[in-house]
């Protein structure tokens, strides 16, 4: 196997020692072997060489390296010369230095030579010249301490990088956060982030800051801030566990790991904490310039405060406890304001006053220990302390302890033996070492209980999903002198940094293997030998606690037994000059540590006697500090998958047990025992590093310190990640970033293939011959160290020798341009010259020319004539040989054709001849064969006729069919005498009129004749004397008309002549004004009208926050009212929905509820009675209850017409004495059957079938006729019952057929469907046209049409079956659903009383009655709700009585008027009144009762597309002709509730689609249109200047709508800020590919390496790369959708103002983030893809939106990104130019501006310098990032409408078919 893995170049074997970090690093995987050094090691290579100042120097070779030379020739950056030793016999050279390109990385992985003076390098240069803080180290962010607040850490900040991925952002410790939140909830794994570092190096600030991402992005979903909660206990426990120490103002002297729970949604709910080895010494002892805890000096300062006085504290420096250190104040810190932090977390966290107020006693109980004067005896072994000593006295008080008890046993303590007990004195020494460790034990317990309370207010009762563990522990220690607290310390860390290793291990093997790299194992360092030689068998730990038992145990005792047992180890030694002390050798350093005080730390003696004092103080608190824990810190397994996030977590720290000493466990089983459960809870998570650097011990800021800093980095694990990374394959490259980066070293013939993973192959092997320094992987190509620089140094000298190249071409072209131009000088000359010889020349040959055309035409036509003669003989010649040939050859051809002919005719007599012959044979055979058929059939056919069957067969029907006949002809001749009787008599009273009629005419006549001729001749003249009047009236009143006219005409002329004159001298004075104005005024002016549009602007946008708001309360206020009606539908407190009645259970039916249809009517009622706001809150039941009825109403008028037109059909075909004559064809039928089926089975029964078969098929067919029987009986009375409803319809009994009425079966009481019946009925009457296929049973077809007609009962039983299943079913819901509101309404409850139980008594009294209070308001409502059904069912019941009453009385009035008309005797003329026709005057009518329709069809339904080639804002225009009709007839109520509807209508659709951008802007349109229609039509003259006289009639004329105008114009906004919010959801994921990593201009931008953190869209193919004309196609989508629904321009124009500003911002805030993209070729990429936009703009007439405007900031950067940065006038062009961009903004771009290649250059921190001191007079916000959330005020412009209402027509696929145009 290990032959097989070398030749596959897998990785050897490495071992590294760790005494010497800084030299001793393997040569193979760093490239340094001497056989390839002639190569690396050449003149101008930059090397690392030691140094004992700084580490490491850079130098740079004078001249080439050769083998077997033991000297290099160096010079350093200082200009000095020096020789430098090689280490022949190891083979060792000095470091290479990474090229300058790759310095200031990310990733240190990224760095081609990985080692320690490129890392050390790299750290400084970004924290120095960059000021970055953060950087990646593979799997490990390392964070720098830069002591000053810099401004990286705001919420702009959080939301930036949330929801990036690690590689994204530039390193932070919000990526860090970002990343564990993110794998938490992908691979739903608990996570935990280690922040681990020394004494000052900001672990607490980081792990602060990473607690506060959590607590931003996570935030709790309900309202119980448990996030707040989690930040504010930060403040407490660095109150009472950090201190300042020599080294940091505010270190942690304990160790915390905090788990922050989350749900399935990912929401914080709750947080715990565990903490470790508290530094109890220090309660009692500081060193110099070092403090006690902060909380007692944050007491002493507020110890003047009145609630504080009886703590009887003073000033810090009066106190022992905390004076030791000196100076008791920390500069820029404020004790008392932190004090004042401290008690407001408390508060926050629920601890009570009185808690607070024991805490805080206890405390100074402390101080006041610390002062007791203890006053030593004159023998030396016994002292006393004074009865009146102060301080005892308020320790005492404080405690609620005996004062004599502890005065007594401060003193004294007692020895127990087996007989007796002895009570001894205690020396001056023993007395001050038991009172510190009293005060110590007291603080510790005092620590661990405010850690309980904190884990309990944090704690929550809702199911943990997942958690991230956020571990901020102590790191790597050495001092001068180094103690049991320094021990426990680094043994800590050698645990964490053996779990670290094996992770680092772990995730670099899985790459590998993911990739499908072969793996060997890697031999990194293992500290398991150091672990073993602490915490094993007879370790460290376990002698110390044995020594601990020993009655008189020394320390001394035990550093000699650890001598004697571990001299031998590798990890321990004993120091030359010391028997007390002894030295372990750590993974960090070896540190020598001194035993004094081992044991003492270590038992943590308290004595019993002191305890039980304390125990039985009057305090609870007090006494319960120190009460025996029967449970300490139980083991946690882990097991299984998921059991890592099922951890019990709790305090580290177990409770001592005092009460019994040689069996208390001592702190270093304590401290072993926590640690062990921190490493099972961390290896059972994802862990994330942060390891906090110290740059220097000054606490200077930006001050880097390289021998602290490589010190910490040896002692944190960076090396080690460096030094795994680069025993293999430390850089790594896709291959299409490959590909890019080194396009240049690609030969052209290998571009013609397209797969870029062979064309890598193919380059690499070509570059590197060694194998085995590259490998190639799935995804990606994997190096050795030093191969991606040696790949750097090619293609720099490719473009050395392409930049050559071009300087070549260049001045090659400049030398052929001035010899071009010399040369053309000499040609001209040249040309004159040799134009004159050519012209003479050419004179001689024009002559010469003409002389031989002359000759040419000559002999030309003597030859012509002579070829004339020869070729006219030759013609005729050949046209004679011709035509004898071809007259030979047609006869020869006409003879073989008649030939063919008699062949052709013979041999068709000879065929057809003996086609005869044939077919008369075979005729004569088949008449033979027929005949002797016929006679076999005819024999058989006679034998049949004699037989009686046949003759019965014949007979069958035929009397009946006789006896229907007679029927028939009997029933016709009745109806004939009837009718021959009715002719008779009709016709005679007919002549009887004729007669009279004619005989009044006569009289009439004769009477008449004379007088009507006079009286018309009468009235001919008076009409004309009429019509005289008349004509000589018109003449007057044309006179008068034309004089009026012309007086008009002349008046408007004057008119006309004054008004001009005044405008002229209205300009006059005008210029007279601006003449005399001042340009002061002007200025002024203008001024103050800027000044007005900003504070209108500000104005507008608080308002219309306050919209945003307003819809945010909203939509609270909406899905509360959803929970309260869940509630209200649960038991106890139910109340009855408002769209059903307490009559409904009267009805049977559940098609149409007649109390669904009552209850519509008195919701209609209901609202006209009380008015609309009243009851708002059941609009939207009225709602639902119109729309189901108006449903239900459609699916009747269905059904009525289905019916009729069947019954239309099929009424001729229905007659019941068919059936009946039918019923008896089918029994006879049916026995013929059965006789056949008998006859067939005695036939078969010997073969087939049995006897037992055959009779049970009788049974089965006598049940079938039986049940026929029935059947058809049942049909006869469907059929008669439908017939009879059908001609009370057509009657008109009834005006409206009750499709519900309950049917009744004669053997069946179930209820059966109307429309099932229907469906049977028909398909009985349709068989009748079915029995042609019945035929072969019977020839009438009867036994189809019974089987038909059963099959159609049959039907009609299985949908009686399917609707008693579904109403079982629909209950089973009901009851489901009534299960689970219980179960919903028991959670709650058990929820409330969870919470009630955590409460006060009295606050749980408060909730009680609060509960009790909504529980009897709910009962109420439920009766009260009871008591207005029953009003209303009585208003019902008179409201129909009344109609009843009203139809009898106009019934009775009609009668009466129709008797009235028969008493007239004639009448003269029969007379129609005729409306007449008008105009439509642009209003729309409907029913109230419609409203609900109205809005469902034209709002809630509609969609977008189905108004598409309409005039748009269709629905707007219509619902203002509704308004106007309304404002018409003066019905305020049907506007009022007409408004309000179509608001709430557009708010439930917009609700519904939220995320629906057409859906939006469809009703932003409709929105504002109706608002303009409002407005335009209001009457008032400042909107009516652009109407037209026919829209100035369409005005409303009696109400004012000017609220619902504001009301509208709220919801335009709020629909405004949902279609922004919805264009930058769809825009925000495309913008940073599309914007900053996309390669518009292609191969203008390089790719450098990335490291270990790759970033998500380097990938060529992922998902998340978009392009530029991805964003253009988006925003063209966007202004189609909005064009074409009829948006206003200007409102389109800021909709992409809005939009422009967020790609500028999302784009800068990128920029400013992101090392990676601050390049000279971004900035051309940039440049380039906003001029796209900007053309885009143009060509959609866009650009006076001012969205070229919100980019500016982004042109700035760009330019900024390409000037020049080197002298002082290009910083002052920068200042100048970048006016837009903040400081902070600029000078974070200068810093993060990376070259992509050699030939860039750095920007200098001299240069970055002068333009912060160039900048310094600006007063620019601080905030770096730009606010992506901001949005512009919108304003709507008013824009009326050029369409008059009458003109606008209403599509049918809208169905508002019941408005009516008026």
């Amino acid at each position: 196997m290990d032959c097989d893995a070398a030749q596959c170049g897998t990785i050897p074997m490495v071992s590294c020692s760790v005494d010497h970090w800084d030299l001793n690093w393997s040569p193979h995987p760093l490239g340094y072997i001497l056989c390839k050094a002639t190569q690396l090691y050449s003149k101008f290579v930059r090397v690392w060489i030691p140094d004992p100042e700084e580490v490491w120097r850079s130098a740079e070779l004078t001249k080439d390296y050769k083998e077997g030379e033991k000297n290099l020739q160096l010079r350093f950056e200082d200009e000095t010369i020096q020789e430098y030793p090689i280490d022949v016999q190891n083979n060792q050279l000095p470091f290479l230095r990474n090229p300058d390109i790759l310095v200031g990385e990310n990733d240190l992985t990224a760095l081609s030579y990985l080692h320690e003076p490129a890392v050390l390098h790299n750290l400084k240069v970004r924290f120095l010249e960059s000021n970055h803080i953060y950087t990646y180290c593979g799997i490990v962010l390392v964070a720098i301490n830069p002591y000053e607040q810099l401004p990286i850490y705001g919420q702009d900040v959080i939301y930036a990088y949330s929801g990036q991925n690690m590689g994204d952002m530039d390193p932070h410790i919000f990526a860090v956060a970002e990343e564990a939140y993110k794998q938490m909830a992908r691979d739903e794994k608990n996570q935990s982030i280690i922040v681990s570092g020394e004494s000052g190096a900001g672990k607490t600030v980081s792990a602060k800051y990473a607690m506060r991402y959590f607590a931003t992005v996570g935030g709790s979903a309900s309202e119980t801030n448990i996030e707040e909660r989690v930040l504010a206990s930060s403040p407490i426990m660095e109150a009472i566990g950090n201190a300042k120490t020599t080294r940091n103002d505010n270190s942690s002297r304990f160790g915390k790991y905090i788990q922050i729970g989350f749900d399935r949604r990912y929401h914080i709910i709750g947080a715990n904490m565990r903490t470790y080895l508290l530094e109890k010494s220090r309660v009692v002892f500081q060193a110099d310039d070092e403090r006690n805890y902060h909380i007692f000096y944050q007491l002493c300062a507020a110890a003047s405060l009145p609630e504080f006085k009886e703590l009887a504290l003073t000033c810090a420096e009066d106190f022992f406890y905390t004076s030791q250190g000196g100076d008791t104040s920390i500069e820029g810190v404020d004790d008392a304001e932190d004090f004042e932090k401290t008690r407001q977390a408390f508060t926050l966290l629920g601890v009570r006053e009185s808690h607070q107020m024991s805490i805080f006693k206890i405390i100074a109980s402390i101080l006041h220990l610390g002062n007791v004067e203890i006053q030593a005896e004159r023998d030396g072994d016994s002292c006393s302390i004074s009865p009146r000593d102060v301080h005892l006295n308020n320790f005492c008080r404080l405690l609620g302890v005996e004062h004599s008890q502890m005065e007594h046993w401060l003193c004294h303590r007692k020895l127990v033996t087996t007989s007796e007990t002895y009570v001894k004195t205690m020396s001056l020494q023993q007395v001050v070492n038991a009172r510190n460790a009293l005060a110590k034990h007291i603080y510790a317990q005092l620590f661990s209980w405010i850690v309980e309370h904190i884990n309990k207010a944090l704690h929550t009762s809702v199911k943990q999903h997942s958690f991230i563990g956020v571990l901020d522990i102590y790191g790597f220690e050495t001092f001068e002198v180094n103690s049991f607290e320094q021990f426990c310390i680094n043994y800590a860390n050698e645990k964490l940094q053996q779990q670290f290793n094996s992770h680092v291990f772990k995730l670099e093997q899985e790459e590998y293997m993911k990739e499908q790299i072969p793996w060997t194992l890697i031999d990194f360092y293992d500290n398991q030998p150091c672990i073993d030689l602490i915490e094993a068998k007879l370790g460290i730990l376990d002698l110390l606690d044995e020594e601990c038992k020993v009655p008189k145990g020394t320390d001394q005792n035990w550093t000699q037994k650890l001598y004697d047992r571990h001299s031998s180890r590798q990890h321990f030694q004993k120091p030359r000059m010391s028997n007390t002390s002894f030295i372990v050798a750590h993974f960090a350093d070896k540190v020598e540590y001194h035993s004094d005080g081992f044991l003492e730390k270590n038992r943590d003696t308290v004595y019993e006697e002191q305890i039980n004092i304390l125990k039985a103080s009057k305090f609870p608190l007090v006494s319960d500090l120190f009460h025996d824990d029967k449970d300490p810190i139980p083991a946690t397994t882990t097991s299984g998958k998921g059991s890592s996030s099922k951890i019990n977590v709790r305090s580290a720290r177990p409770p001592m047990k005092a009460s019994n000493k040689e069996h208390k466990k001592t702190v270093g089983h304590q401290f072993r025992t926590s640690l062990n459960l921190l490493m099972e809870t961390l290896n059972a998570t994802t862990p994330h590093y942060v390891r906090c650097i110290k740059p220097n011990d000054e606490k200077l800021p930006f001050h880097f310190d390289p021998k602290r800093a490589v010190q910490q980095l040896r002692a944190c694990g960076v090396l080690e990640t460096i030094r795994i990374s680069a025993a293999g394959y430390p850089s790594r490259w896709t291959y299409h970033d490959f590909f890019n980066r080194y396009r240049v070293l690609i030969k052209k013939r290998e571009l013609t293939n397209t797969d870029k993973k062979a064309i890598c192959r193919s380059v690499l092997e070509n570059l590197i011959k060694d194998p085995d320094k590259f490998q190639f992987g799935r995804t990606k190509i994997f190096f050795r160290a030093g191969q991606v620089a040696y790949l750097e140094k090619l293609r720099a000298d490719r473009f050395r020798a392409a930049t050559i190249m071009i300087q070549k071409t260049v001045r090659g072209w400049l030398q052929k341009v001035k010899y071009c131009r010399q040369k053309r000088a000499t040609l001209t000359l040249q040309r004159y010259c040799r134009g004159y010889l050519a012209r003479r020349l050419a004179e001689h040959l024009r002559r010469t020319r003409a002389a031989v055309v002359f000759q040419k035409q000559f002999r030309m036509r003597r030859a012509r004539l002579a070829y004339q003669r020869v070729h006219r003989a030759t013609v005729v010649i050949q046209a004679f040989t011709r035509g004898m040939f071809v007259r030979r050859v047609y006869r020869q051809v006409l003879r073989e054709h008649k030939a063919t002919v008699i062949q052709k005719h013979i041999r068709g007599w000879v065929a057809r001849r003996r086609f005869q012959q044939l077919r008369d044979a075979a005729i004569v055979i088949q008449c033979a064969f027929r005949m002797l058929k016929a006679k076999q059939e005819l024999k058989a056919l006679k034998i049949e006729a004699r037989s009686a069957e046949h003759l019965k067969r014949l007979n069958v029907g035929m009397e009946n069919k006789v006896v229907q006949l007679q029927r028939k002809i009997d029933d016709q001749n009745k109806e004939l005498k009837t009718l021959s009787e009715q002719l008779s008599t009709v016709t005679s009273i007919h002549t009887m009129e004729v007669e009279k009629l004619r005989k009044e005419l006569g009289q009439y006549q004769q009477s008449q004749g004379v007088d009507t001729s006079r009286g018309l001749q009468q009235e001919v003249e008076s009409l004309r004397l009429e019509l005289q009047k008349v004509h000589s009236e018109r003449r007057v009143l044309e006179d008068a008309h034309t004089r009026e006219k012309d007086e008009l005409r002349k008046r408007v002329a004057d008119l006309e002549e004054e008004n001009a004159l005044l405008k002229d001298e209205k300009e006059q004075l005008n210029n007279q004004i601006l003449c005399q104005s001042t340009d002061e005024f002007a200025q002024n002016s203008v001024k103050e009208n800027l000044l007005m549009k900003k504070d209108l602007e500000e104005e507008r946008s608080r308002y219309q926050n306050l919209v945003k708001e307003y819809s945010r309360l909203e939509q609270r206020y909406d899905n509360l009212r959803d929970e309260m009606t869940i509630i209200k539908q649960t038991p106890g407190h139910r109340r009855n929905p408002s769209n059903q009645s307490s009559l409904e259970s009267d009805s049977n039916y559940p098609s149409i509820s007649t109390s669904e249809i009552g209850d519509t009517e008195d919701a209609v009622q209901q609202v006209d009675e009380i008015g609309l706001e009243k009851a708002a809150m059941d609009m939207t039941v009225f709602l639902k209850l119109q729309k189901r009825v108006r449903e239900l109403e459609q699916e009747r008028k269905k059904l009525q017409v289905q019916l009729e037109k069947r019954e239309q059909q099929d009424s001729k075909k229905v007659q019941r004495q068919e059936l009946e004559s039918e019923n008896k064809k089918l029994k006879n039928d049916l026995n013929e059957l059965r006789k056949a089926v008998a006859d067939q089975a005695m036939q078969n029964n010997s073969t087939q079938s049995s006897p037992d078969s055959y009779s049970l098929l009788l049974n089965q067919l006598k049940l079938a006729n039986e049940e026929l029987e029935v059947r058809k009986e049942e049909v006869l009375i469907l059929r008669t019952q439908i017939v009879s409803a059908d001609q009370r319809r057509l009657a008109g009994k009834s005006t409206e057929p009750n499709i519900n009425a309950r049917t009744s079966w004669p053997n069946s009481e179930k209820h059966v469907d109307q429309e099932d019946a229907i469906e049977a009925y028909h398909g009985v009457c349709q068989t009748n046209s079915k029995t042609e296929d019945w035929g072969y049973l019977n020839e009438d077809g009867e036994l189809g049409l019974a089987y038909q007609g059963l099959k159609q009962v049959a039907r009609l039983l299985e949908a009686q079956l399917q609707a008693q299943s579904r109403e079982y079913e629909e209950e089973v819901e009901s009851l489901k659903a009534q299960v689970e509101a219980l179960k919903e309404e028991l959670d709650k409850q058990q929820q409330t009383f969870c919470q009630t139980l955590l409460l006060s008594p009295e606050a749980q009294v408060e909730f009680g009655i609060q509960q009790e209070l909504s529980r009897l308001t709910n009962e109420n409502l439920d009766l009260k709700e009871l008591v207005e059904k029953l009003e209303k069912n009585e208003k019902k019941l008179k409201k129909q009585l009344k109609v009843h009453m009203k139809k009898v009385q106009d019934l009775e009035a009609a009668q009466a008027l129709a008797q009235n008309e028969r008493r007239r005797d004639e009448l003269t003329r029969q007379v129609t009144v005729q409306r007449k026709e008008k105009d439509f005057q642009g209003m729309l009518e409907y029913h109230k009762e419609d409203e609900a329709l109205l809005i469902r069809n034209l709002v809630t339904d509609l969609k977008p597309q189905t108004l598409s080639g309409t005039v748009p804002c269709l629905p707007a225009y219509i619902l203002y002709m509704c308004i106007r009709h309304a404002d018409y007839v003066n019905d305020d109520l049907k506007v009022h509730s007409l408004l309000t509807a179509t608001i709430n209508g557009i708010k439930k659709v917009l609700k519904k689609h939220n995320d629906d951008f057409e859906m939006t802007s469809f009703w932003l349109s409709n929105t504002c249109r109706l608002l303009h229609c409002l407005k335009q039509y209001s009457g008032d003259e400042g909107f009516m200047t652009q109407n037209t006289a026919k829209q100035n009639e369409h005005c409303l004329k009696n109400f004012d709508l000017t609220e619902y105008r504001q009301v509208l114009s709220d919801l335009s906004i709020q629909i405004y800020q949902q279609l922004i919010k919805i264009a930058e959801g769809m825009l925000q994921p495309m913008i940073v590919s599309a914007m900053l990593e996309n390669e518009s201009i292609q191969g203008l931008s390089g790719v450098k390496p990335m490291g270990y953190r790759k970033r998500s869209s380097s990938m060529v193919d992922g998902d998340n790369s978009y392009c530029l004309e991805a964003i253009i196609r988006q925003m063209n989508t966007f202004h189609t959708v909005m064009c074409d629904q009829g948006l206003d321009p200007e409102i389109i124009q800021q909709v992409f103002k809005q939009l422009f500003y967020m790609i500028n911002a999302v784009t800068l805030n990128n920029l400013l983030l992101r090392k990676d993209v601050c390049s000279w070729s971004t900035g051309m990429q940039l440049r380039y893809n906003i001029s796209q936009l900007e053309e885009w703009l143009r060509g959609r007439n866009l650009h006076q939106s001012g969205a070229v405007q919100t980019m500016e900031p982004l042109i700035q950067a760009a330019q900024l990104l390409q000037l020049k940065k080197k002298t002082p006038e290009d910083a002052e062009a920068i200042c100048s130019l970048c006016t837009s961009l903040s400081t902070q903004q600029i000078v974070k771009i200068l810093n993060l501006y990376t070259p992509l290649n050699e030939f860039e250059e750095r920007v200098t921190v001299a240069f970055i310098r002068t333009i912060q001191a160039q900048l310094q007079e600006r007063n620019d916000p601080q905030q770096l990032l730009l606010d992506c959330k901001h949005m512009f005020p919108v304003l709507f412009p008013f824009n009326p409408s050029s369409l008059t209402m009458d003109s606008i027509h209403i599509p049918a696929c809208l169905h508002l078919d019941f408005l009516n145009e008026v």
